[in-house]
């Protein structure tokens, strides 16, 4: 039995590769993430730290969407500044 894994990147290298030069590795992948190979499966992904802190900032943005949808019909409250 074959078993198949989807490569969810444009550019990826083996594990050996990995190990001889790490950072050429990354650069391949011109800003993007490198699927890592182990015998022909990805075993993880190489992601810049760019792309990481995107990826965060991106994930808060849509925490931060859903919290204001799920309060976008309850009730406002008046505050004075003064009073705080």
């Amino acid at each position: 039995m074959v078993s198949t894994h989807p490569i969810l990147s444009g550019v990826s290298a083996g594990i050996s590769e990995l190990k001889k030069n790490p950072m050429a590795v990354l650069q391949q992948g011109e800003g993007f993430p490198v699927a890592i190979l182990n015998r022909n499966q990805p075993v993880f992904y190489a992601v810049p730290a760019k792309a990481y802190e995107q990826l965060l900032d991106r994930i808060e943005d849509l925490e931060l969407a859903a919290l204001v949808r799920e309060r976008q019909d309850e009730p406002e409250v008046s505050v004075n500044l003064d009073e705080l």
